[in-house]
């Protein structure tokens, strides 16, 4: 064993109909293989820190004519 933590695959993919699906963003700058950490305002790569930030969408909403307005 080296150094350092083990990586615990099974929290980076999901079976569904018997497909293994990924659950973490993959770093666009370093490729396959790199995950996005998830934070709570943000999505980082500790390899290369490339950084995504998580945009809230605010809506205002009128139900009487049924629409709603981005803020």
């Amino acid at each position: 064993m080296g150094k350092g933590k083990q990586i615990q695959v099974w929290k980076y993919y999901k079976i569904e109909d018997n497909k293994a699906i990924r659950v973490k963003k993959i770093c666009p700058r370093c490729g396959e293989g790199v995950y996005l950490a998830e934070h709570k305002d943000r999505y980082s790569c500790g390899k290369c820190g490339y950084t995504e930030w998580k945009i809230e969408q605010k809506y205002i909403e009128i139900p009487e004519i049924g629409i709603k307005i981005k803020i």
